[in-house]
């Protein structure tokens, strides 16, 4: 795999890592009102998002006829959190709590089983050339499917650093 989807990859789940690291339950489950997500909800649902980029990606390898759509700016679209986009049903996170260390887990099983793929792909020059619909971005190539990963992570790291201040300030 690049060694820059690589580093990004690492540099962002520990930049999420130390956001979240000494936070304790509470904190971890507290919305700063109903319409927000928790801390713990934004975390599953980079979980989820990640669970779902893996099957999208396996699939997409295995399509005959999936030609390469135009790249598109995904780190512009992504990281302007002015640009809302709603969670597909399929990445919304659960209602119910969880604690600290199962989130890590959770973080941790979720990056492992992702590293495990991308590194079982033989030729990684394929994911330049095959694309799947992304449900926010449309038409996407399969390697800009990795990189939405970190890109979708550094989006939620600001919401988690807003979601903290708010609950400072409750």
């Amino acid at each position: 795999m690049n060694k820059l989807i690589n580093d990004n990859l690492y540099e962002t789940r520990a930049n999420l890592v130390k956001e979240i690291t000494f936070l304790s339950d509470t904190e971890l489950n507290s919305k700063p009102n109903l319409n927000m997500w928790s801390i713990a909800q934004v975390c599953h649902h980079l979980v989820l998002v990640e669970g779902a980029s893996i099957k999208a990606i396996a699939w997409g390898l295995k399509e005959v006829n999936s030609s390469q759509k135009e790249r598109k700016n995904v780190d512009h679209i992504l990281l302007d959190r002015t640009n809302k986009i709603k969670a597909p049903k399929i990445v919304e996170p659960n209602i119910e709590s969880f604690n600290a260390q199962q989130m890590m887990d959770l973080l941790n099983d979720s990056r492992k089983k992702l590293m495990a793929f991308l590194s079982s792909i033989e030729d990684i020059s394929v994911l330049a050339e095959k694309s799947v619909v992304h449900p926010a971005l449309g038409e996407l190539p399969l390697d800009q499917w990795i990189e939405q990963i970190y890109l979708h992570e550094q989006r939620h790291i600001e919401q988690i650093k807003e979601i903290k201040l708010l609950l400072e300030n409750n």
